[in-house]
């Protein structure tokens, strides 16, 4: 063996030698397998470590390796069958659910089968994510001095800062709590602002994973509708008069999944709406940096023009970085800032020095800007080849709205389109789907699909995915 041998090649080559050694016998040295390998005493080390997260080794600090016993075959399977009583309950009474319905947000975090392009993605693909730059912050992270010590709960002054100004407005650090990505923050957003079994106002259609992050704390969700231009002001008055609701989740930027833009005259009717009904809004501002190259200037946060403390704002860098750089910021005024912060401190204690270090050092590196503007022309280019291939090969689905930012396009199916079996006949035909249904939270007016462009590998796969759409529809729509 080489030295070049990777550390799966020699777990390999050791996993066919096991049966040489009788179970709890002693593998050679770390050393003797360096030598006999000629491989470093890391791979060795990765090797062995990979032996005994399969159960085949066991080590033994200062002894070695040893194969493993087998299990007695005589160990009892057990029986969990009194957590069925344990974990039920009448779910009338429940304000807080035990069980949760985690379907809506699988859907875009599970990876399709071999063979299956991507369509239901949620996030970039890995040719989009700045993968150097993330390591190159990474390493330099991990060197900084107290790298791995523990960070003020509140988060990195500095990071907080970043996230301050890329706010604006009057808000400051001091205003801004560092948290483990969008969902996450979320998370401490609604429980924070509204008490188990009250009703929170949604967009309506929304993001499934929202909805069950609502649902999953106890609260009721009440839709209002959006188009084009955002959620409908007049509805959304309509919504608290009805409801006594004290919280409106709200995506004003690329809305998700019909990727709408609030419109300029509603933004303050929005606010104002929501101050009359002593309400919060949570604005999850989760892909200003997913813009579109002709997109033209964004306008900012509501947060930025919000001096009365209405919005509780969620932005985050995980859409434009990977999946994994979970990274996010909450940001409010008032006593609900303690309250944000008390809850996320019990939740999670803070997020990991080592990863908010890593974001200072990817924003502060010249890579940032060019990675956000590459991918700004990427998404247009990714964007413009699925709705040209949708014309030209499925005409009968309608694109209501051709969004200027995001990852995805929101789709109207014909009348009487049964999405489950679309969804099916999508992945027999080798293409994964978003059916609309999880985005709405009451009855939806029509069926829908939502189809990703960003998690796919180029515009070769959206043109093969298109295709494979074709076939899955002509398969429904005959029946």
């Amino acid at each position: 063996m080489q030295q070049s041998s990777s550390a799966a090649e020699l777990a390999e080559q050791l996993r066919r030698e096991l049966d040489r050694y009788s179970p709890g016998g002693k593998l050679p040295s770390s050393r003797a397998l360096v030598e006999r390998f000629r491989v470093s005493p890391v791979t060795v080390s990765r090797a062995l470590a990979q032996l005994a997260a399969e159960g085949l080794v066991v080590t033994r600090p200062g002894a070695g390796a040893f194969r493993a016993r087998p299990h007695s075959a005589q160990t009892p399977a057990g029986d969990t069958s009194w957590q069925a009583v344990a974990l039920s309950a009448d779910g009338a009474a429940e304000l807080v659910p035990r069980t949760v319905d985690a379907s809506g947000v699988t859907v875009s975090l599970a990876a399709p089968p071999p063979g299956v392009l991507e369509f239901n993605g949620g996030y970039l693909h890995p040719s989009l994510q700045p993968e150097r730059a993330m390591a190159a912050a990474l390493a330099r992270a991990g060197r900084r001095p107290g790298a791995w010590g523990r960070p003020p709960l509140e988060g990195l002054p500095e990071l907080r800062e970043w996230f301050a100004r890329g706010i604006g407005g009057a808000v400051t650090a001091a205003e801004v709590l560092i948290a483990a990505g969008g969902q996450s923050a979320l998370a401490t957003a609604l429980r924070a602002l509204a008490q188990p079994g009250a009703p929170v106002l949604v967009e309506s259609p929304t993001y499934p994973g929202m909805l069950a992050l609502a649902r999953a704390a106890g609260l009721r969700p009440v839709p209002v509708p959006v188009d084009p231009d955002g959620v409908r002001p007049e509805l959304l008055a309509d919504a608290f008069r009805a409801s006594g609701a004290r919280v409106f989740v709200c995506q004003p930027l690329f809305q998700n999944p019909t990727g709408a833009v609030l419109a300029p005259g509603r933004r303050a009717e929005v606010l104002r709406i929501a101050r009359e009904a002593g309400a919060f809004v949570i604005e999850d501002d989760f892909v200003r940096r997913l813009v579109h190259a002709d997109a033209g200037p964004l306008p900012r946060p509501l947060a930025a023009d919000d001096p009365d403390g209405v919005v509780v704002h969620v932005g985050s860098l995980t859409k434009a970085t990977s999946p994994s750089f979970r990274v996010s910021a909450l940001a409010a005024r008032g006593p609900v800032l303690e309250r944000l912060r008390a809850i996320q401190v019990v939740d999670s204690f803070f997020v990991p020095r080592p990863l908010q270090e890593a974001a200072l050092e990817l924003v502060g590196s010249p890579a940032w800007p060019r990675h956000l503007r590459t991918l700004s022309a990427e998404l247009k280019t990714r964007r413009d080849a699925m709705t040209a291939a949708l014309a030209l090969h499925l005409p009968e689905l309608a694109l209501p709205h051709i969004p200027s930012g995001g990852y995805h396009l929101w789709l109207r199916l014909p009348e009487g389109t049964d999405e489950s079996a679309l969804t099916a006949a999508g992945l027999r035909a080798g293409v994964a789907l978003t059916p609309g249904r999880p985005y709405f939270s009451a009855e939806p007016p029509a069926a829908h699909l939502r189809l990703s462009f960003a998690a796919v590998a180029d515009t070769g796969e959206i043109a093969e995915g298109v295709r494979r759409l074709r076939t899955a529809c002509d398969e429904v729509f005959q029946e």
